[in-house]
């Protein structure tokens, strides 16, 4: 019997999948692709996608807008509202090939641009938000086009269908990362469509999600508040954007958004150190409505790292392990054995625990910007040893 979306649901469905080279030696996608298979059966084909950093080292100080189209004429709105803001360096489509399990495929380019001088002194913003506001406006009022990552020497690629045959439809073997994050969907809430795929992306950051989130709606009112629009039909959109203002617009730190979005329960927040507790008690005080709800592990993926994350009660399963110098994040073991076989120091992170790893700047920045490598020191004074373990520094 075959049963209609949302008739039928897998408790642990959606698959996620992630690898960072420590070293900041670039891999190509074959390894990730070969992640997904094991877990082929959390995924009903509806959705995969991948995202990769340090793909485009010769246009790597230029925003990559990775976009659908629909339509000839939304790509010819989207092309002339872009030359109104943004100088044009180079565009392409996006290569693709042609396999039967890949069907509906929209128009898929991308742009390599940088903003206009005249408008960021017009608008009064940095770059970042430049592009961030270019990318709601695009979303919310082109009809026919959608973009779907936007970084700087990073991209992301998705589509409708199981992730295995995604990487092969992008052809990601031909390309290299120095980290590569990966998601196989099985919709809950919402439908199958190529934007509403994993991974979820703003500037540099991605996430891939397992799980649903309950909260939602107040979350979605909370974050448009401050300036986001929420067109993607899909509860990941919000988590994108909460990490966007959390730790662009506020100036957080990893640490310190996990304990926003995954916030401790506060009878923990009580028995804390009185230092900490205080930073907790202001955290859960000032951002109560960005607070998530609902079973989810998620992967972040910024410029230079990864931050791997479990809801506070960890109700999706979600393992890492490590072999030289990469570094491992997945569902299920059986995924990082299929990357790596010999891969060791397996763990099961805590629930609202984050784990984060980045790029060692002894590796000299060979395919991120070094104003990355700077130690995770957020505006309270905590600081992080790399993973999840926490100390306690003044500043």
């Amino acid at each position: 019997m075959r049963f209609l979306e949302g008739e039928e649901r897998i408790p642990s469905g959606c698959a996620i999948s992630a690898v960072i080279s420590r070293n900041g030696e670039r891999m190509s996608g074959e390894k990730i692709i070969e992640s997904m298979k094991p877990m082929h059966e959390r995924s009903n084909g509806l959705g995969g996608g991948f995202a990769a950093y340090g793909i485009y080292p010769e246009y790597r100080d230029f925003f990559a807008l990775h976009i659908f189209y629909h339509e000839e004429a939304g790509k010819t709105a989207c092309e002339r509202y872009l030359r109104e803001q943004l100088e044009i360096v180079h565009a392409e489509t996006i290569p693709t090939r042609t396999i039967p399990s890949i069907t509906d495929a929209p128009l898929i380019w991308r742009y390599f641009v940088t903003p206009l001088r005249t408008v960021l002194a017009s608008q009064q913003v940095d770059e970042n938000e430049l592009i961030a506001r270019a990318v709601m406006w695009i979303n919310a009022q082109i009809k026919g086009a959608y973009v779907f990552s936007s970084g700087k020497n990073m991209g992301v690629f998705k589509a409708v269908g199981y992730p295995e045959d995604v990487g092969v439809f992008y052809r990601l073997e031909e390309y290299a990362a120095y980290s590569w994050t990966a998601h196989g969907r099985y919709p809950t809430n919402t439908p199958g469509w190529w934007g509403g795929a994993h991974p979820f992306a703003l500037l540099d950051r991605t996430v891939v999600h397992n799980g649903e989130i309950s909260s939602y709606d107040a979350n979605r009112r909370c974050i448009e508040m401050y300036g986001y629009q929420c067109t993607l039909q899909t509860d990941t959109e919000v988590i994108t954007y909460i990490a966007d203002y959390l730790l662009r617009k506020q100036g957080l730190t990893l640490q310190e958004m996990a304990s926003v979005i995954a916030a401790p329960f506060w009878d923990t927040i009580s028995r804390a150190p009185e230092e900490e507790k205080r930073q907790l008690q202001y955290l859960r005080t000032v951002f109560p409505g960005l607070l998530i709800t609902g079973p989810f592990s998620i992967i972040l993926g910024f410029e230079g790292g990864l931050m791997a994350l479990n809801d506070r009660l960890k109700l999706r399963s979600m393992v890492t392990a490590e072999k030289g110098d990469r570094f491992y994040i997945a569902s299920e073991e059986a995924a990082i054995r299929a990357m790596e076989p010999e891969a060791k120091n397996f763990t099961a992170p805590a629930g609202g625990e984050p784990i984060i790893v980045r790029v060692s700047p002894a590796s000299g920045g060979r395919n991120i910007r070094k104003k990355f490598f700077q130690p995770s020191v957020g505006k309270t004074g905590r600081k992080y040893n790399g993973r999840n373990q926490l100390s306690v520094s003044r500043i």
